[in-house]
């Protein structure tokens, strides 16, 4: 890999451009609908709390002041002890705070009415200039008859506002629907839009991811088949990049050790079974990416960064920069990748625990002895029993040694099948095919006394109600693994 893709996007980069862009199609309309709507609402709100108001005026116009000029003509009040000037005041003043508020399609009623509040005005002045004067009480009824109709004059200008009003509520009313029924065809071909867009942009997405998992699929498939000089060339999607280059490093350690193999009997013997172990992977990641590939097709974007990057670790800590030895803490997290993925593809039917305690992480095991055990769980116990099982992955430290077992619930062997696979770990031949199944075990078994340099490999107990394969090795350090690997040159 030289250096990092032109031009390459995330998955998740992907999936948010297409959510922002459906975003901002629906939400755009109804933010205008929703800024169109209360503007009217509130212009609405303002017509009605202006009729309200003049309406409440109509009573201190009509009966209210009238009433006041007749007790001060009849003499039963005065001119300052009535308040009728206040009154006049106090509709002269609102009309004016009305006629601001009003558009000028409605504002003559009120400028006529103002006026005509001034004329009232002025015969309140003539009756109280008559008073003074002690002229004739039928000269002030006279002056009231005209004050009783300039009242009903101001009244009915006020009654023409409140319909002028009316009118243009009605109209706002009118032009509130039209705005309603627009923005409700808009949204309806805005989202039919989004629809289209989605339906593109989830078809331009899967085919991003599925193209750079099928050439993986591809050299995958290459590799289980022993062509060991298949490479995957540099993929525009971020997340893939990593398993690209871990795929690409497996396939060149497997070469590298296929080349080392030759050199002698005790090399050709680690490096067929380090090939064996190889050999693997290949399968499972073939069958990962096609789970992948299903989830990507299916819209699981989430699911497709967590197989991802489980499947990443899970080659990373294979790999291990070619070592033989990790620390306990590596395998460990090595078969929980392993379990996710399987638990994505076998969800219903597998279920698992893993009891390793962090005190012992650091010290060193032979890698890939646990992950074999539990696919062997899986396939032959687990996998055939109607109804699942669970798979428990336990580890202790005892008297200066680690002791591993891992546990399943599955379909349990027969006692023949059980003394058959004993027999074929007693031959310690190494297993190249799975015919009759635990080739897994028997490599493993193989393994542990090869590194070991132990008897005693796997101990394996299995009943009708599960299967238990258990193995005991010496605690190492990693000072102690340098050293012994060192001494024995490989």
């Amino acid at each position: 890999m030289n250096g990092q893709v032109k031009n390459e996007k995330s998955i998740l980069g992907q999936i948010n451009d297409l959510s922002h862009r459906l975003v901002l199609m629906l939400v755009f309309p109804i933010i205008i609908s929703l800024v169109l709507m209360l503007f009217y609402a509130w212009k609405y709100h303002s017509s009605i709390v202006r009729m309200e108001t003049i309406t409440n005026l109509k009573k201190v116009v009509a009966e209210e002041i009238p009433g006041s000029a007749w007790n001060i003509v009849s003499g039963q009040d005065t001119v300052q002890s009535s308040g009728i000037y206040a009154k006049i005041h106090e509709v002269n003043d609102t009309i004016e705070m009305i006629t601001e508020k009003t558009g000028q399609e409605n504002r003559l009623s009120l400028i006529v009415a103002s006026r005509t509040m001034e004329t009232l005005e002025n015969y309140v002045d003539h009756i109280r200039d008559n008073i003074e004067e002690q002229v004739p009480v039928v000269k002030n009824e006279e002056v009231l008859v005209e004050v009783r109709d300039v009242a009903a004059l101001v009244d009915s200008m006020l009654n023409e506002y409140i319909a002028q009003e009316i009118t243009s509520t009605a109209s706002m009313s009118m032009s509130l629907g039209v705005v309603i029924i627009v923005t409700a065809i808009a949204e309806i071909l805005i989202v039919v839009a989004a629809w289209l867009v989605r339906n593109k942009a989830v078809k331009s997405t899967a085919q991003f991811v599925r193209q750079p998992i099928e050439r993986l699929e591809v050299v995958a498939a290459q590799l289980a088949e022993g062509t060991l000089d298949a490479r995957l060339t540099d993929t525009e999607v971020t997340e893939l990049r990593n398993l690209t280059m871990q795929v690409n490093t497996m396939a060149n350690r497997l070469e590298e050790m296929m080349e080392k193999s030759n050199q002698d009997a005790r090399k050709l013997r680690k490096a067929e079974l380090r090939t064996l172990q190889a050999q693997i992977n290949p399968h499972f990641l073939y069958n990962t990416l096609d789970a992948i590939v299903w989830k990507a097709e299916a819209g699981e974007k989430d699911e497709v960064i967590q197989l991802t990057s489980a499947l990443s670790d899970f080659f990373r800590i294979s790999l291990s920069s070619g070592a033989d030895w990790i620390p306990i803490s590596q395998e460990k997290k090595h078969i929980e990748g392993y379990l996710k993925i399987q638990q994505t593809r076998y969800r219903d039917i597998m279920r698992y625990e893993i009891d390793i305690p962090d005190e012992i992480g650091h010290l060193y095991i032979l890698k890939l002895l646990l992950q074999p055990l539990v696919e062997n769980a899986l396939y032959h116990g687990i996998k055939i029993k109607r109804g699942g099982g669970t798979i428990k992955v336990s580890g202790r430290m005892e008297d200066g040694y680690l002791i591993f077992g891992v546990k399943d619930t599955g379909l349990g062997m027969t006692k023949e099948q059980l003394e058959d696979l004993n027999e074929r770990m007693k031959k310690g031949q190494p297993v190249v095919k799975e015919d009759g199944g635990g080739f897994g075990l028997v490599n493993v078994n193989m393994r542990i006394r090869l590194y070991y340099n132990q008897q005693d490999g796997l101990n394996i107990a299995s009943n009708a109600d599960g299967t238990e394969v258990s193995f005991r090795v010496p605690c190492r350090t990693r000072e102690e693994i340098f050293e012994h690997e060192s001494v024995s040159g490989g």
